[in-house]
């Protein structure tokens, strides 16, 4: 399985996109700061991920999450989440 992931980090609030085969071992790279584009956001939340059986299509995926389009869409399917976390 390919997975793709959010996650949110505790420091600043950003988002982090990513593809990996496994989330449970990237998740904790994140997370002891091996990551270079996250090293210093830590700690990091996991907010949602999909999974596929092809490579290519998580990809794919990944590349239109991180596109305009594709954050807007971040911000509507995760709308109750983000609205939760302001309370």
């Amino acid at each position: 399985m390919q997975y793709l992931y959010i996650l949110k980090s505790s420091i600043d609030g950003k988002l982090y996109i990513g593809c990996t085969n496994d989330l449970k071992k990237r998740l904790k790279l994140h997370n002891s700061k091996k990551v270079d584009s996250t090293k210093y956001r830590s700690p990091l939340k996991l907010i949602y991920y999909e999974a596929y059986l092809n490579k290519k299509d998580a990809f794919e995926r990944e590349k239109f999450y991180k596109s305009g389009w594709g954050r807007k869409h971040v911000k509507k399917i995760l709308a109750n989440y983000f609205y939760s976390q302001k309370i």
